[in-house]
């Protein structure tokens, strides 16, 4: 009993003593807070703070970006192929500061790329990855790989004709996979088409599996840099070693304060645009993958028959298997990349030859003029579309409601009839609420007056002819309902 006592006495007395030391020592003395900090800030920093350190901090800034604007576009976002469109929809149109939250994850993710292979290269040139640090860079090329997973799961997502298209040359690219391609590819799909099941997939890869991974490769990437200690300088620097603190943390937080300034100014002058939604009946269109696909995508185009399996699974497996291997291949201890030229041409000509393939697959689309016309259509859609006011979609009451609406006009009511008899319900929906082949005619009246409704029934334009729309061939009166029934449908 008395030294239960003394232990309260004991406790009573420290805590008397944190009254007068503030909040952070009662924080410590629970937590052990200033262990933690000397452990992370008070590492040294042989031949002191270089700018040339930055971009590991960097990332780590643009991952926990990634994942704050994620968590408040889940606020909204809906992973079923009837709906994740509309939602992205209404969170860049809708949404107060939607979409600048938006379009900061979206350049986020471009950004995530570049400052990681800015982080690959330094690492490389300053032969960091020698000696005790193998297991360090293994575990930074796995990173690349997950980040680069991110990048390909999260582009389906909106659901709109760029991504629904990308996605699916992407993911028919698997089919190459000597006897398992066509399995991967109906599990990553969910089936053998596109649709609500492969948005549920690349949804839990892009939100949980891989995220989970990343914070486990990243705790491991610190732990085994911590173990191995900073590599330094490339040759023997006359300055000390210093701590992580302060210089090389206000070099950090000032790389982070850099890339956010730029990231807010492409989301508030240059946001992210938004296509119309995916329509999978749409045989023009001319899919082209994020700039950090784009020179893979043109490398896949010179391998076809035989030797696609070489081009898409060989090359690229021996090139990755090198890279990842590379501390295990380099044994010399020489870090001076002017003293290693062998390896340094060869990682210098893997980016040009990337770069030219990039270069070559703008030139090809520019210099083709049926598919320079194309894309700048697909351009003008998706311009057109941001304009236009967000639709919501209309549940089946409301689609219930409109149509009890049509018996107080006999007029729209012999218009629906026809609507459904000219077979017009089989791509724009019950209703008129729209389908993945064809948009909706909710609020078209709103747009088009009834002299233009009339044109565009009797010659539609050239991207509804090649979407499967004809000529409408009516009586004047049957032209007179449907269009009726078309302004009906608010």
């Amino acid at each position: 009993m008395e030294t239960d006592n003394s232990r309260s006495n004991l406790d009573n007395a420290a805590d008397s003593a944190e009254a007068h030391g503030g909040l952070f020592s009662w924080l410590d003395r629970r937590t052990g807070l200033n262990s933690l900090l000397h452990i992370a800030l008070d590492e040294p920093v042989p031949g002191g703070a270089r700018l040339a350190y930055i971009f590991g901090s960097g990332l780590l800034f643009l991952f926990l970006s990634q994942v704050i604007t994620g968590v408040f576009l889940l606020l909204y976002y809906v992973p079923a192929a009837d709906h994740a469109h509309t939602t992205v929809a209404y969170i860049t149109k809708a949404v107060t500061a939607g979409s600048f939250v938006r379009s900061i994850h979206a350049y986020g993710s471009s950004a995530v790329i570049i400052v990681l292979l800015l982080h690959m290269t330094q690492t490389f040139l300053y032969g960091s990855y020698k000696g005790r640090r193998d297991l360090l860079w293994v575990a930074g090329c796995v990173l690349f790989v997950l980040m680069l997973g991110m990048a390909f799961t999260g582009y389906l997502l909106p659901w709109d004709q760029k991504a629904y298209f990308a996605t699916t040359v992407g993911t028919n690219i698997l089919s190459e996979v000597p006897f398992v391609g066509g399995a991967l590819k109906s599990l990553l799909r969910g089936g053998t088409e596109m649709g609500t099941l492969t948005v549920s997939r690349f949804f839990v890869l892009h939100v949980f599996a891989i995220p989970a991974c990343i914070f486990a490769f990243v705790g491991i990437h610190v732990y085994l840099f911590r173990q191995a200690g900073a590599a330094g300088p490339i040759e023997p620097s006359k300055h000390p070693a210093e701590l992580f603190y302060p210089r090389q943390v206000l070099l950090d937080v000032g790389f982070a304060l850099a890339i956010m300034a730029c990231l807010g100014l492409l989301a508030h002058y240059a946001p992210t645009e938004l296509g119309p939604r995916a329509n999978p009946a749409d045989t023009q269109y001319i899919p082209r993958p994020e700039w950090y696909y784009i020179p893979i995508f043109q490398w896949l185009k010179y391998w076809h028959g035989a030797l696609s399996v070489v081009g898409i699974l060989v090359i690229p497996g021996i090139v990755a298997l090198a890279l990842l291997l590379l501390p295990f291949f380099d044994r010399r201890p020489e870090r001076r990349p002017w003293k290693r030229p062998i390896a340094v041409t060869i990682y210098a000509a893997v980016f040009i030859a990337l770069g030219i393939l990039g270069g070559l697959s703008h030139r090809n689309d520019m210099r083709d003029p049926s598919t320079a016309a194309q894309i700048a259509r697909q351009d003008k859609d998706e311009k057109v579309f941001m304009k236009e006011p967000f639709q919501p979609d209309l549940s089946g009451s409301s689609v219930a409601a409109v149509n009890t609406a049509l018996t107080t006009d006999p007029l729209a009511a012999k218009g629906k009839t026809i609507f459904e008899a000219q077979s017009c319900n089989a791509c724009h929906g019950d209703g008129g609420v729209g389908t993945a082949e064809a948009p909706k005619l909710v609020g078209v009246s709103a747009k088009f007056d009834i002299k233009k409704l009339e044109a565009i029934l009797k010659q539609p334009s050239t991207a509804m002819v090649q979407g499967g729309m004809t000529p409408t061939d009516l009586k004047d009166e049957d032209l007179k309902a449907l269009i009726a029934y078309v302004e009906s449908l608010k």
